[in-house]
């Protein structure tokens, strides 16, 4: 017992967690294996009996996994790309080019106290972030990424977007009554007053484009907009596109529109007497629906996964590993080493002062980098959902850029303002575009 007990106690703290980890991690796996050899068969009836119940795990899961970093990503662009507007540099310290900053804030933020304030309805001040959060991840569910890569489709997905995310309004009330907070009540009035009057503008800016498409399916909107980039609805319905994406600005409760929160007037609205995870959860929500704004107006409007030319260069390449047989064992275990070794020969050829294990740590990093290269390059011109996903998330990102953009550069709009704009300006272009659209198709029809 001394000799453990003084073994124990030279063990450094992530020494100590890694004794006790391995156990248990070693007794988990048994665990999983004997399950998987006893339980195994009845498992996969199970599965293959259930096929759209395991879909739906499958796509909610993703879907879930996808908006951390999602709204990892956006934070770091927010902090990188208005420093340079500005002349400065941003992050540049944690990670490469302060590119884990954002996640450092994150747990930063996940680690703080989580307080309720003396006076507040405990039980809806904490479902409030929820409500939010999830109105935002759940209309992920029906946005098509690629060919045959979506949650759902559904006829009236188009529907299902606009009632899903007006429940984020619930949630905005929620936290701003449950609060006890006069600065917290207005913001969550302010949202409410906001939210239902831009709803109806950007409604509206739809339903010219479902009279074109004859479809409120989001699958169906993107496959209409297949051919040219002269196939896009943008440029059958130009007035739309511009309803819808300032309306949706609005929705979002992002720069010029940034009333809910306006911390020149009302200290941070609706959380001011959040801390801790909960806050987390009200920004996080805040910065995937950056993302879902930016998805469906590219889906709606801008082709949605279609790439704006054809490739242009017809080739198809084959990814079948069965067919290679033992070839293939011999390639898993030869290329790695051979790709190791030749990335590593120059930088210690050519620096003498560098260990070779040093090299070879280096040359492992870059095969590993080239090889990922070389498979996402065969996958691309392999599979047509690669494609569709990368031309999905660059047409996306690129509107991420511009309300970064306008976060750096527009100033906040007054409340008067703001409530002006959408019934005296929004509203009447949104109903002109409906009947002009309407009359067109009429006239045309004839």
């Amino acid at each position: 017992m001394s000799v453990v007990g003084s073994t124990w106690n030279r063990l450094t703290p992530p020494g100590k967690v890694l004794a006790l980890a391995l156990p248990v991690l070693a007794a988990l796996a048994l665990g999983l294996l004997a399950v998987v050899v006893l339980l195994g068969p009845a498992i996969v009836t199970f599965l293959g009996d259930n096929l759209p119940l395991v879909r739906f795990v499958v796509a909610a899961t993703a879907v879930l996994l996808l908006t951390i970093p999602t709204a990892f990503l956006i934070i770091y662009m927010e902090m990188k790309v208005i420093a340079f507007m500005n002349l400065r540099i941003g992050p540049d310290r944690v990670g490469p080019y302060g590119s884990a900053l954002s996640v450092v804030h994150g747990l930063k933020v996940l680690a703080k106290e989580d307080f309720s304030p003396t006076g507040a309805d405990r039980i809806v001040f904490t479902w409030a972030p929820v409500v939010v959060f999830l109105a935002s991840v759940m209309t992920l569910l029906v946005v098509p990424f690629a060919p045959g890569l979506f949650g759902q489709d559904f006829n009236i997905a188009l529907l299902y977007v606009f009632a899903i995310g007006g429940l984020s309004v619930v949630g905005l009330l929620m936290a701003g009554w449950a609060s006890f907070n006069k600065y917290s009540l207005l913001g969550g009035l302010r949202s409410a007053a906001q939210v239902i009057s831009y709803e109806i503008p950007l409604t509206l800016s739809v339903v010219g484009l479902i009279i074109l498409a004859g479809t409120m399916s989001l699958n169906q909107i993107v496959l209409d907009q297949s051919g040219s980039v002269l196939d896009w609805f943008v440029f059958r319905q130009p007035l739309g596109a511009l309803i819808f994406f300032i309306a949706a600005t609005a929705e979002a409760n992002r720069t010029p529109f940034d009333l809910t929160e306006a911390d020149s007037e009302i200290v941070a609205g609706f959380a001011t007497e959040y801390s801790g995870m909960r806050f987390g959860f009200f920004f996080f929500a805040e910065y995937v629906n950056v993302f879902i704004i930016s998805a469906l107006t590219v889906t709606l409007f801008f082709g949605g996964w279609n790439a704006p030319f054809d490739w242009p260069f017809p080739v198809s390449v084959s990814l079948d590993p069965a067919s290679l047989g033992v070839w293939l064992l011999v390639l898993v275990a030869v290329v790695p080493v051979a790709g190791t070794l030749f990335f590593a020969a120059p930088f210690w050829i050519a620096n003498s002062r560098l260990k070779a294990w040093q090299a070879l740590v280096i040359g492992f990093v870059l095969f590993n980098l080239a090889a990922v290269a070389v498979g996402l390059g065969l996958a691309f011109v392999s599979f047509d959902w690669v494609v569709g996903l990368v031309w999905f998330f660059l047409k996306t990102y690129a509107f991420v850029y511009t309300f970064v953009w306008m976060r750096g550069t527009l100033p906040r709009v007054r409340i008067d303002q703001l409530m002006n704009f959408a019934w005296k300006w929004l509203l009447p272009a949104s109903l002109l575009n409906l009947f002009v659209t309407a009359l067109v198709v009429v006239i045309l029809a004839k």
